[in-house]
């Protein structure tokens, strides 16, 4: 049965194609015809029932007032941002060299294999973070440097403080964490310099999946990284690539390991492998995890205790976030997670200490909030906050408390575990300490599916609110980047890669 009509991707030319979204036995796949190469039909989300429940939740279009390029392209063909683009830019990516200590084989970004070293200038990058905080109406909140290995710069520390001076809010960077485990002193660096968090890859609490994965164990150097991360006070987020038959089967250790410190470590952002045109075509079906397997293989993991039902769509929260700006005199949400609906999931999971077996009890949040009832209450309340006149916000507040109490269910919520009002000091102050008072209690465990062009869908790149910057100038989603742009942009700002030792 068709679902959808889209455009997609030639795996072997990168032709854009037209493409139909289809279900076929309870799965949702993609299918497009080459005249070249032929047709090519892969999973999309395999589960439909799923891909119904996350589709209930369509965020609101607000794209940017002032597109970077000319519209004179179709879709995705013109990337940059175009007028098109039916979102702003939530996260803003810079990657500030190509180089790295590692060479893996999924990576996006390698310049020892690839022949050439991409480095913008601290000029260049300054340019571009400056591109990302002229964004309108919402300047870029935060921003992420990648690579390559991002510390192998020497003016990492710098990098960090001009992105402070540009405005971002939360700076982060994307790491395979050797550097801040063999400097010591780099983290304490680096959090002085206003980094916010270390977005650290992490593939397993053994060492096969980084034999596997990346040529050697890489294990004693993650736990010393998290470690020095915590001695400067750093925070961190785990990111585990997830490949089939490699370390799926350690996300639940992956997820106790992250509970065990959680003094440190605010979330897990798993990131099943995206195939990005280096792989056969035969053997992407055979290593594909996309949501559904994801949230299967958590509840799997967890004995039944962080079921299907606890998984959310990132647009989920729009209402809470515009319900903050609202109440803070915005007319609406400054920066949201309009993302497209089948492009992530996540929920908040709570881990209770229990008696007798000592075995802990993992309670997601929809254990004790009827979620959905929230969700619904504060598109109401947000209504009444744009029409209402003087008075409306102190009305909104005492009827937000009083159902509060109706929605959550405390005989089922963590021992000690005050969340009405913590999430009434959410809602009201919206900052990063009343967020913190929530954080530390639980954890995010979350997945981001970035598309390759086996699976690309025009749709989700229309709401993509992940953008990279680059120095020509453009801002450009992340998985039209990763599957048409990542080489073309390289090579004109490249130069000859002389090999050093990192």
């Amino acid at each position: 049965m068709k679902l959808k009509g889209t455009k997609s991707l030639c795996p072997e030319c990168g032709k854009t194609l037209e493409a139909e979204v289809f279900e076929e036995d309870g799965k949702v796949y993609i299918k497009k015809t080459c005249d070249e190469h032929g047709e090519f039909v892969n999973t999309y989300w395999s589960d439909k029932d799923l891909y119904d429940r996350a589709s209930k939740y369509v965020p609101t279009i607000s794209g940017v007032d002032n597109p970077c390029v000319e519209d004179s392209a179709p879709c995705p063909d013109n990337c940059g941002l175009c007028s098109k683009h039916e979102t702003s830019t939530v996260l803003g990516l810079i990657d500030v060299t190509n180089r790295c200590n590692l060479r893996c084989p999924v990576c996006f970004a390698n310049a020892a294999a690839a022949g050439y070293l991409y480095e913008p200038t601290k000029e260049e990058i300054r340019q571009m973070l400056k591109n990302l905080r002229s964004l309108k109406p919402h300047p870029c909140p935060a921003i992420q440097y990648a690579g390559g290995e991002p510390t192998v710069r020497k003016d990492i520390v710098e990098l960090i403080e001009m992105a402070k001076e540009e405005g971002f809010t939360h700076v982060q960077i994307a790491t395979n964490g050797i550097r801040i485990a063999k400097r010591e002193n780099l983290a304490k660096q680096l959090k002085d310099a206003g980094l916010n968090t270390v977005y650290l890859s992490f593939e397993g609490v053994t060492p096969e999946p980084y034999i596997k994965n990346k040529g050697r164990n890489l294990l004693p150097d993650k736990l010393q990284a998290i470690e020095n991360c915590r001695k400067a006070g750093l925070g961190v987020v785990l990111v585990p690539t997830l490949v089939k038959g490699v370390n799926d089967n350690q996300v639940g250790e992956i997820i106790k390991f992250a509970f065990d410190n959680n003094d440190i470590i605010y979330g897990v952002n798993f990131q099943p492998v995206s195939f990005s045109g280096r792989t056969p075509s035969e053997h992407v079906e055979e290593q594909r995890i996309t949501i559904p397997d994801f949230v299967e293989i958590i509840e799997k993991e967890t004995d039944g205790q962080v079921p299907t039902s606890a998984f959310y769509p990132p647009s989920f929260v729009e209402p809470i976030a515009e319900f903050i700006s609202l109440l803070d005199g915005e007319e609406s949400a400054k920066v949201t997670l309009n993302c497209h609906e089948h492009c992530g999931i996540a929920t908040y999971v709570f881990r209770q200490k229990t008696e007798g077996d000592g075995k802990d009890k993992l309670i997601p949040i929809t254990d004790f909030i009827d979620v959905d009832d929230l969700g619904n209450k504060l598109k109401e309340y947000n209504e009444k906050l744009k029409n209402g006149k003087f008075g409306s916000r102190k009305r909104v507040m005492a009827g937000l408390t009083g159902n509060l109490t109706k929605m959550i269910h405390t005989s089922r919520s963590p021992k000690g575990l005050d969340i009405k009002r913590i999430l009434l000091n959410v809602f009201v102050k919206g900052d990063y300490d009343a967020l913190g008072d929530f954080s530390k209690d639980s954890m995010l465990i979350s997945c981001m599916h970035f598309m390759d062009p086996f699976n690309f869908d025009e749709d989700r790149v229309k709401k993509c609110v992940i953008h990279y910057a680059t120095p020509d100038g453009r801002i450009i989603p992340f998985c039209t980047f990763n599957s048409m742009y990542r080489e073309g942009v390289e090579q004109e700002f490249s130069r000859p890669f002389k090999a050093d030792k990192n």
